[in-house]
């Protein structure tokens, strides 16, 4: 192989684009084989067909129509994509993406470090099995290890970053060298399958793996990176600039098919959905049930299906009461509801005057404040100690009701349990947003970053306020906002795990005690509750002691993946809309 080319050549190549033309003339140059078979490498998810080693748009176009099911082929460096698109116009699109190119003459080393993960190659099937797991949760195709191209016929290396502390996969970047896969004369690679699990509290992974993509090629003496991005994925763009890409003009094409839909349909009325709206409309469209869009921006459409209609507002359906409803909203009839039902439930009271109030603390030493009407975890305080914390937190809490609950704290991980049809779907111990030092960043910017990574995730869903909660919880760990981490050591920002504050959770449906099935089950019917989250604190998820804390009459199903929550949701509203076993 050539050495990598110099930054004078560079500059004379980077005005042309790929084609099969000016392959062919390059491997002239170099006295390689002309007119070799075209290439294809299979990614484990589905091919990659190298657009400029065929030699005409009729052997392209029929290439990707072989494309198996279930997968996602992908033609890259395709000069003249009308033409392909001309031959199969109804079964074939251009991929609504920028390809980037990074020189790596204009590549400068990281100047900051980040710490805390390593990277390294995917090897045993945990390795794949981790990475599939992250890649579902980001809505990417998985991998199927058996059908990669070998590597030593040019086929793609996968690496993945993992936790120095837990051992967990947080990141994930396949790489493909251009010059092992089809003798590339300008020693080209690419970049594709960038992902960072939406949990990760630790900073720069994104950036790490690719820079360690780029520095890997760099040392095969290979000459540039190329990647595909969304045109309108501005943070990924953001990033890519940063590290010096620069716009490729050249095309992809793809396949119409229900896994691209999106790409090639474009956005429907549902895009401007929040998450937990959009996951069920999803599920909808999947069984061919008709959608009407009623206000996006409150999360409310209606679904028809066989001469039945149900009108929802994200999980709250017309098949909730009034009355289930009010039981849900009113935390003190919840609690008197769920007592008569001999359920655990904390000890509990309206605020009152200060002197009330301290009553209630020395009997309970620590208490929690919430509005007695109030979601996504707005104006709740817990674990407090003091009657000037309590009377503090009243007043915040007065902002979303006037009716102030105080109740008695109780240690514990915070378990969401989800009932559909009186049944248990799904399980999630909720862990309060944190984050992790570097020795470098402030507290206050480490938390800035960490609610962005949160915010994209979750289509801007779940962000850590900066708010006087936020700065409670810091100074009783002894940090403020402008604190240095120790490089390692995991803080928790929050008290509350509520998702919408930041908060992360972790799927215990496989585990989960009986005790606790049968309480929650009790619960819903209790509230005479088609649909609700109860929100329970427990020892662990596998033990049978608990504490009720409150239901949700309008519970998010998003983020409970691999539950089948969406699916489950539906078949309540729709039974006869389930596919027919065999």
């Amino acid at each position: 192989m050539k050495p990598h080319a110099t930054a004078f050549s560079q500059r004379l190549l980077r005005g042309q684009s790929p084609s099969y033309e000016r392959l062919q003339a390059r491997l002239a140059e170099d006295g390689s084989e002309l007119g070799g078979a075209p290439i294809a490498v299979h990614c484990g998810w589905g091919r990659l067909l190298i657009g400029h080693t065929f030699a005409d748009a009729a052997s392209l176009a029929g290439e990707l129509l072989n494309e198996q099911p279930g997968e996602r082929d992908i033609a890259l460096y395709v000069a003249a994509p009308q033409q392909v698109l001309g031959l199969e116009p109804t079964l074939l699109f251009l991929d609504p993406s920028d390809t980037l190119r990074l020189w790596f003459s204009d590549y400068r080393q990281a100047t900051r470090v980040f710490r805390g993960f390593r990277i390294r190659r995917a090897q045993s099937d945990a390795d794949w099995q981790a990475i599939n797991q992250l890649y579902q949760a980001r809505g990417m195709l998985p991998i199927d290890a058996t059908r990669l191209t070998a590597r030593h016929l040019g086929g793609p290396v996968y690496w993945l970053a993992e936790d120095e502390d837990s051992d967990a996969v947080i990141g994930s970047v396949m790489g493909l060298n251009h010059h092992k896969a089809f003798n590339d004369p300008e020693n080209g690679s690419s970049l594709w399958c960038l992902a960072v699990d939406p949990h990760c509290a630790r900073p720069g992974v994104g950036e790490v793996l690719v820079r360690h993509l780029i520095e890997h090629f760099m040392s095969r003496g290979l000459a540039y990176l190329d990647l595909s991005v969304l045109h309108d994925n501005r943070q990924a763009k953001s990033l890519y600039a940063k590290l010096g890409f620069r716009n490729l003009s050249t095309f992809a094409i793809k396949r119409k098919n229900g896994i691209n839909q999106p790409l090639f349909l474009g956005p429907g009325p549902e895009a401007a959905f929040n998450p937990y709206a959009r996951i069920i409309v999803e599920e909808a469209h999947r069984r061919g049930i008709d959608v009407q869009v009623d206000d996006a921006d409150a999360g409310m459409f209606t679904l028809s299906h066989g001469g039945r209609r149900v009108r929802c507002r994200e999980s709250l359906s017309d098949l909730t009461s009034a009355i289930s409803m009010s039981l849900c909203q009113d935390k003190s009839l919840t609690h008197k509801v769920l007592k008569a039902a001999g359920l655990n439930l904390p000890a509990q009271q309206l605020a009152g005057n200060a002197d009330d109030n301290l009553a209630f603390l020395d009997e309970h030493l620590r208490v929690v404040v919430k509005p007695l009407d109030g979601e996504q975890g707005q104006g709740v305080a817990v674990d407090l100690q003091t009657i000037d914390e309590v009377q503090q937190a009243i007043e915040a809490a007065r902002r979303f009701d006037s009716r102030v609950l105080l109740e008695s704290f109780h240690e514990g991980l915070d378990l969401r349990i989800l009932v559909i049809g009186f049944e248990v779907v799904a399980a999630a111990i909720r862990r309060p947003a944190e984050v992790v030092g570097d020795g470098q960043h402030s507290i206050g910017a480490l938390i800035k970053a960490q609610s962005r990574r949160r915010q994209a995730a979750t289509g801007g869903e779940s962000k850590i306020p900066l708010d006087q909660e936020t700065l409670r919880t810091l100074h009783a760990a002894g940090y403020d906002y402008s604190s240095i981490l120790p490089t390692g050591e995991h803080l928790f920002v929050r008290r509350t795990a509520n998702l919408h504050t930041g908060g992360v959770l972790e799927d215990v449906t496989a585990i989960l005690h009986p005790t606790l099935v049968d309480a929650a089950v009790r619960s819903a019917r209790a509230l005479d509750i088609p649909m609700v989250g109860l929100d329970l604190m427990v020892s662990a998820a596998d033990q049978a002691d608990y504490v009720f804390i409150e239901a949700n009459e309008r519970a998010g199903l998003a983020n409970h993946e691999p539950q089948p929550t969406a699916e489950r949701f539906v078949d309540l509203l729709f039974p006869h809309s389930q596919p027919v076993v065999p």
